[in-house]
């Protein structure tokens, strides 16, 4: 820490820190982005504190000050009956077995989420708030009862009142991210995502995001004796049903040992955590310290003192993605942190670059923030000197510096780059397209990144890159070889697959089928369709016509469709001709819509009815015969379209009746 001469430039440094941190702590809480790591905020933070209490000067809008930003959402709000306070806070052990003492304590994980309070009456949950700012909070009643493990009727007949946090785990957290297309839409970490969940308006959103409760703190139930025992308060609620945060007992002999156990298994764990909490286990005791202006005294909050190691930064890697955003990762030689190896970080954007005035060659600290995720803590050499691409890495297309919420951000402007179009190679791999095993969005994003793959074909020749595919993570020679035999079957489709597989506006399979059965599965014809042609195929309407059209005179569609018949053969499709008046649902069409049971999936349903010479369509219409949905009393737009239009509703046994009647 910097060495102060007198008051003045301490108070000058105060100034200073303060709408450094403020910025920082409104970038990350309230518009999701980091323009500064953790560590840096904690030390920055770490000093203020310092110089606060040296100096006595305390300014009103200093973050030690505030216990949180406003609340910006349009849920109902309302005020806490009294200030929620945050906790203060030590990276060092022994602050926590001084502030210990001789009394026993409850150690428990630091959720990484949003506290929220539950009230329960009569054994049923009667409101839900999130902490908000510490003084107003947000009603998210709704929300919480859709929370995969909170309970909405308990035993407990009396008031109740806990807390806890909402979280979503990491594997949550990375299925939501996958099926979210746009990158710069993506969300950061799990705390972020959890955050938009709670408050959703709403909640069927809610719930389908899988957000977790783990209570941490019960603040008041009618008439219980807890025998004055924090423990007995956990054990009482887990009895009552709620998931408890893991906890354990300890005194000042285990206290260590007890935060290596729990510093031991984060780095296992799913759901996010950035540190440790420890409360008094004699109730009446931590309620006698009172509180200061910020802070309770029962409780202490301890973050992980992050493992530091030197290491040298070799090259940056500079990652296009889908939206043109092009990220800057660092590569440094391999170091050990918290048991494993690491020799990359992601540097997030150009204003941390130039924050850290990194150049090839200089002497640079990591650590794994919250200890799993590897991050750059401080540049020791800052030589300045790294050359910022004036090229695109996979298309060469000029880039450009961006500045968005004063942060800046380097991006190609080729509406053409390659590394733009990654999700249309993910549909042409798909299991109804291609069904190219062993290709994930990822996968392909990095042979895209490394020049293997520009167009369709090219998947075809993978086997040119063999040693640089065995060498990247997650591969090996087993994986490879898997692939290829993978992309060796892909070799034989049939027509109307590779013309769902191009991902043409509109043109699903079941519209890829109709179109090539009427063209005698001739792909010449179908490239030279005419729109008047089109509209009368029945099920084709002008939009679909149009979109199929549109694709064929778009020369560069057409070289890369030419180059990719070259590599593929196509089958002949099953003949319906003259047998489609025999099968079982020929002239019929369905719309499905909602969860099935009887089949794998609503596309496993879809092809059975197809196989039986009935259509499916995505939308209901006055030439829909049938619309399956196992909730037939749903009031879904798809339902209500349905009796608005005289379409019969029916479940799948209500199908599989239909298909009884029609042997």
């Amino acid at each position: 820490m910097a060495a102060y001469i007198n008051e003045e430039a301490k108070i000058n440094r105060i100034r200073e820190l303060i709408p450094i941190l403020n910025e920082a702590g409104k970038a990350y809480y309230s518009e999701s982005q980091e323009i500064m790591s953790n560590l840096e905020y904690d030390r920055l933070y770490d000093e203020l504190r310092t110089l606060e209490e040296e100096t006595g000067f305390v300014m009103s809008n200093s973050p030690t000050q505030n216990v949180g930003y406003e609340v910006l959402s349009e849920l109902p709000k309302e005020r806490h009956p009294e200030p929620m306070l945050s906790l203060d806070k030590t990276k060092d052990v022994a602050v926590l077995k001084t502030w210990l003492k001789n009394q026993k304590g409850i150690l428990s994980w630091k959720m990484d989420g949003l506290t929220i309070v539950l009230t329960y009456e009569n054994g049923k949950l009667s409101k839900a708030v999130t902490r908000g700012n510490g003084e107003v909070c947000e009603v998210i009643t709704n929300n919480a009862r859709v929370f995969s493990n909170v309970p909405v009727t308990i035993p407990f007949q009396g008031n109740l009142v806990l807390r806890g946090e909402a979280v979503i785990t990491y594997s949550d957290f990375n299925r939501i991210n996958d099926e979210i297309e746009e990158e710069s839409l993506k969300y950061k970490n799990p705390r972020n995502l959890c955050s938009g969940s709670v408050r959703q308006l709403n909640n069927e959103i809610t719930a389908q995001r899988n957000v977790n409760f783990f209570a941490f703190a019960l603040v008041s139930a009618d008439g219980v004796d807890f025998h004055n025992s924090r423990k007995y308060q956990f054990e009482w609620l887990e009895k009552q049903g709620f998931t408890v945060v893991e906890h354990k007992e300890v005194d000042s002999s285990n206290l260590e040992e007890t935060v290596k156990w729990f510093a031991d298994k984060i780095v296992t764990n799913d759901f996010p955590s950035d540190g440790l909490v420890i409360t008094y286990e004699d109730i009446a005791y931590g309620l006698s310290l009172g509180r200061t202006a910020k802070f309770p005294r029962n409780s202490f909050a301890f973050k992980w003192k992050d493992e530091l190691a030197e290491t040298v930064l070799r090259e940056v890697e500079w990652s296009p993605s889908r939206t043109g955003l092009i990220n800057p990762v660092a590569v440094f030689e391999p170091v050990e942190l918290e048991g494993t190896t690491v020799s990359r970080a992601s540097v997030h954007n150009i204003s941390i670059v130039e924050e850290l005035k990194l150049g090839i060659g200089d002497r640079i600290t990591v650590y794994k923030a919250n200890m799993i995720i590897p991050q750059i803590a401080e540049n020791l050499t800052k030589s300045d000197n790294l050359a910022i691409p004036d090229t695109c890495p996979v298309c060469g297309h000029k880039t450009v510096i961006k500045q968005q919420n004063d942060v800046k951000a380097l991006y190609c402007v080729n509406e053409k780059c390659q590394a733009k179009h990654v999700k249309g190679f993910t549909h042409f791999v798909s299991r109804d397209a291609m069904n190219i095993d062993g290709l994930s969005e990822a996968t392909l994003e990095k042979f895209i990144q490394q020049g293997f793959v520009r167009e369709f074909a090219d998947l075809f020749h993978l086997d040119g890159h063999k040693d640089a595919i065995v060498d990247m993570e997650g591969f090996g020679v087993k994986s490879y070889e898997n692939l290829m035999n993978s992309v060796d079957k892909a070799r034989n489709v049939t027509l109307p697959k590779l013309i769902y597989s191009l991902g043409i506006a509109n043109i699903g399979l079941s519209n890829a089928k109709l179109i090539c059965n009427y063209y005698g599965n001739d792909i010449q014809a179908v490239m030279h369709a005419k729109t008047e042609e089109l509209v009368c195929i029945e099920g084709i309407g002008e939009v679909i016509a149009e979109s199929l059209v549109d694709y064929f005179k778009d020369e560069e569609n057409l070289r890369c469709l030419e180059d990719l018949l070259k590599e593929v053969v196509i089958e002949k499709s099953e003949e319906n001709d003259g047998e489609d008046n025999k099968k079982k649902l020929s002239g019929l069409t369905f719309v499905i819509t909602g969860s099935v049971e009887h089949f794998a999936n609503r596309n496993e349903l879809k092809d059975f009815i197809e196989k039986n010479g009935g259509k499916t369509t995505g939308s209901v219409t006055g030439k829909t015969d049938y619309l399956i949905n196992n909730d037939v009393t749903s009031t879904s737009s798809k339902n209500k379209k349905a009796m608005e239009l005289g379409v019969k509703i029916i479940s799948e046994e209500g199908f599989l009746k239909l298909l009884e009647k029609e042997e």
